[in-house]
């Protein structure tokens, strides 16, 4: 295809991984190799690159939210961002940009502000009693499985999003 000065430029669908802590990695990999659309590793470093030609690290300066800022200034309809950083995907949101949570959960403009106000609300307790132990359960081969299905219909949905 020949692209003029005057032909409108074809969007393609990118997978943004906000990868410093991201456990579902490999996974979007295997997404993106399957879909033929690249994917976007975005962290301060420490990551080892990926030999695969639709994955492309981006490593950004240290510092707070350097990386989410990266993100939420270039994700927007079409794409996919995967975080578990709720802040970030309530910006990405906003932009038109589908998200996913690392265990699959979608983050929509119809359930942003509810994930919003428990995570405040969370933080919140866990101010309110130091003494207070909290943690995740651990990440299991259901959850991998589940992130890899909603993944997949988050990237199909996103392409059509784009048509």
């Amino acid at each position: 295809m020949t692209v003029t000065p005057d032909s409108p430029v074809q969007k393609t669908s990118k997978i943004y991984i906000d990868a410093d802590a991201c456990p579902v990695k490999d996974e979007a990999e295997k997404v993106a190799t399957r879909h033929k659309i690249q994917c976007l590793l975005v962290c301060n470093g420490g990551l080892r690159p990926s030999p695969n030609p639709y994955v492309e690290m981006i490593f950004v300066p240290d510092g707070p939210d350097v990386a989410d800022m990266w993100i939420a200034d270039r994700a927007g309809v079409g794409d996919v961002v995967v975080t578990g950083d709720i802040p970030l995907a309530a910006k990405v949101v906003e932009s038109g940009a589908r998200v996913i949570k690392h265990n699959g959960e979608p983050l929509t403009k119809a359930n942003i502000g509810n994930v919003l106000a428990t995570r405040d609300l969370m933080a919140d307790l866990r101010a309110a009693d130091p003494f207070r132990q909290g943690g995740g359960k651990p990440f299991s081969k259901a959850d991998r499985s589940r992130f890899l299905d909603a993944l997949d219909r988050a990237v199909q949905a996103a392409k059509r999003d784009i048509l």
